[in-house]
């Protein structure tokens, strides 16, 4: 088994580093994935895991009838199906603070307390917005307000 030499993906050493930090601690909980000997999903898994000096992963084969092209597309959509998610910042700062406060180094996580928003727990129970007045997303223009219960709504 090999990693794909025509991985789309670069793994940073940031990156390698916070796999390699997350497998320490939990284990390999999901397989990386190889078609006729090559990694097509989980390269930064399997590098990662090669810097802990562990010699067995988890491999999940793909299906014995995917040609070189289908590999390629699975590949790619599994890297691009994971950038297109986003975080709720508030939700993910309210948590990452939940875990610091229980002595969990947020690092471990490839977090960095720098790239979060302040998050107070009293912003999630009090609007930030006007109720009265229509809000407008500067990006895209959809228009909304608050509700009575503090619900997002459509003008």
């Amino acid at each position: 088994m090999i990693l794909d030499p025509q991985n789309a993906r670069k793994h940073s050493k940031r990156n390698l580093d916070a796999i390699a930090a997350s497998l320490n601690k939990f284990g390999q909980r999901k397989p990386i994935v190889v078609h006729n000997g090559v990694v097509i999903a989980g390269n930064g898994t399997l590098e990662a895991a090669k810097l802990l000096g562990w010699t067995e992963i988890a491999v999940s084969q793909c299906p014995s009838d995917w040609d070189a092209e289908t590999a390629k597309a699975y590949a790619l959509a599994d890297n691009r199906s994971a950038e297109l998610a986003e975080w709720d910042q508030i939700t993910l700062s309210k948590q990452l603070d939940e875990l610091s406060d229980l002595g969990w180094s947020i690092d471990l996580l490839g977090f960095d307390k720098i790239e979060l928003p302040d998050f107070k727990p009293e912003d999630a129970e009090q609007p930030r917005l006007d109720q009265s007045a229509p809000n407008m997303c500067p990006q895209c223009s959809f228009e909304w307000r608050v509700g009575k219960k503090g619900e997002i709504e459509p003008v």
